[in-house]
């Protein structure tokens, strides 16, 4: 009978292009940034604004997209280059959504609250979502670095390999 699957499961590499996407800083903050500029702009004109509760849930979802997609990019690399890597995420983030506010204020569908935001407004939404993106995103950034670190610890100390935990913190 003829095998229909390879002894080998290496040989697949179906998994190629999704890994190589995460691994890129700018691509990940410029798919993220354009989904949550969208996802903002549909929520703020299609929702009840007068809700806070709407609002306060839109608002924290929309974190979840760019601190989800933070993890993803970030859980491929090692601790030491998330020094680099996430700052990297958080501006390219940041200014993908400011350009996509721009295109959304030509449109005339960029919301500043209730209102419709113009081109007079969008200073201060760049400086708001710059300064917010980046700061939640290096806030979170270590802060998961510390979990990382808390958990690998206590990994190594469960399973009695005090001589990896010796090695990866460079004690002899």
């Amino acid at each position: 009978m003829a095998s229909f699957f390879p002894q080998v499961t290496g040989s697949f590499a179906l998994d190629e292009p999704p890994k190589r996407f995460w691994l890129s800083s700018v691509a990940v903050g410029v798919v993220t940034g354009v989904v949550v500029r969208l996802y903002r702009a549909l929520t703020l004109t299609v929702g009840p604004n007068e809700s806070m509760l709407y609002v306060g849930a839109a608002f924290v979802v929309g974190q979840l997209i760019v601190l989800g997609m933070a993890t993803l990019h970030l859980g491929s690399f090692t601790l030491k280059r998330w020094i680099s890597r996430a700052p990297l995420f958080a501006l390219t983030e940041a200014a993908t959504e400011l350009l996509v506010s721009l295109g959304l204020i030509g449109l005339g569908v960029e919301r500043l609250g209730s209102v419709r935001a113009t081109f007079g407004d969008w200073p201060a939404l760049a400086v708001n979502t710059l300064l917010a993106r980046v700061l939640v995103v290096l806030l979170y950034a270590g802060v998961l670095a510390g979990v990382v670190q808390l958990v690998r610890r206590w990994m190594l100390k469960r399973e009695h390999r005090d001589h990896t935990l010796q090695a990866v913190e460079g004690r002899k």
